[in-house]
């Protein structure tokens, strides 16, 4: 297979999505909110602000997941202390719960896509993806693909 870095990359990344949401469709979690429990899980009481910014989501579209994880009881919004025009997000028991569950998938996963990588392999291939990432964040901060 001779396929160029983009489609490999969006179509890995479809298949990890599509693999997740399956597996997890007992749970009524929607597309957009794994990743942003998955945010949570390390900055509980983040402001959304931060979690657009980290989630790769534009902040209406969060606005939208947000909404749709709190009406599921998944997250508590409180206003914040230090700033009362920003909203710190919480994960409710229930969103604990679904975090956990998250983990859980998110590993089988893994195992099955990297079955037949060596030790070595998997190491490098997370040094590449972080390569990447950084490499890709500087083209966001500039704004440009020059």
């Amino acid at each position: 297979m001779s396929e160029s870095l983009h489609y490999l990359l969006m179509t890995d990344h479809l298949m990890v999505q599509k693999s997740l949401i399956t597996s997890v469709k007992d749970t009524g979690l929607t597309s957009g909110q794994p990743k942003v429990l998955d945010y949570l899980k390390n900055h509980d009481g983040a402001v959304q602000k931060d979690i657009a910014i980290n989630c790769h989501i534009e902040p209406a579209s969060l606005t939208t997941i947000l909404n749709g994880m709190e009406n599921k009881g998944y997250i508590t919004r409180n206003i914040c202390t230090q700033n009362r025009k920003y909203l710190n997000v919480h994960l409710t028991k229930l969103g604990w719960k679904y975090v956990e569950r998250l983990k859980k998938e998110f590993a089988k996963i893994e195992n099955l896509a990297l079955k037949t990588f060596t030790d070595t392999e998997k190491e490098q291939l997370i040094f590449l993806l972080e390569k990447l990432y950084d490499n890709l964040s500087e083209i966001r901060k500039e704004g440009t693909t020059k």
